[in-house]
């Protein structure tokens, strides 16, 4: 279970934005950050400060992983050739637990961690009870069949709430998606503006 699932919405208020984009986020009623004087914070924000944001919304995204885990994923993403702000998010998006949320096994990223860590999910035919393991493309993932009529579940498929990407092939019958390819930041459906760059400037300064 993620160290935040009781208070993710207090995320979406501490870094200003409803980053998930549910209908539930109180961030919907009270567009200010959370505290005593949370409405009255209109401080100029520093060029510093805005990278620092830019990192704990991205990072909070992906279910508040830890400060060590993230930093990881840029030493990694940043020693790959290309743009490392593009492999930043094409390493994000390649984590068990985002692929199982995108396939809209369930309602949350945070719900996916737990979700992989209870057993319920395949990866090519074996069981993986680890989040953050990494897919790669062709990497089939399947709920297991004695989960696939839990309440949670069926609720996340048969939610609008949000769409599925195209680099996730789901079949919901199945109920097995297939990561196809890598994607880049302009393929994810992110709710908000979500700003790599500026998590690379700060890793980088």
């Amino acid at each position: 279970m993620s160290r935040r699932h009781s208070a993710k919405y207090k995320i979406d208020r501490r870094v200003g934005e409803n980053i998930w984009g549910r209908a539930k986020s109180p961030f919907n009623k009270r567009n200010y950050k959370p505290g005593q004087h949370g409405q009255n914070r209109r401080n100029k924000v520093s060029d510093f400060g805005m990278q620092l944001m830019a990192k704990q919304k991205l990072k909070a995204y992906y279910g508040d992983i830890t400060e060590k885990q993230f930093a990881k994923t840029y030493v990694e993403a940043a020693r790959m050739k290309g743009n490392s702000a593009e492999n930043l998010i094409g390493l994000l998006e390649s984590r068990l637990d985002a692929v199982v949320y995108r396939a809209k096994f369930v309602p949350t990223v945070f719900a996916a961690r737990q979700f992989i860590n209870h057993g319920h999910v395949m990866v090519n035919g074996r069981r993986c009870n680890i989040g953050s393991a990494r897919l790669k493309p062709g990497d089939v993932v399947q709920v297991r069949e004695k989960s696939r009529n839990l309440a949670l579940v069926l609720e996340a498929l048969g939610s609008p709430e949000r769409d599925i990407p195209d680099y996730v092939e789901v079949d919901p019958k199945a109920m097995t998606a297939t990561y196809k390819r890598v994607p880049a930041l302009a393929d994810v459906p992110y709710p908000v503006k979500m700003e790599p760059a500026q998590v690379v400037e700060f890793y980088s300064s």
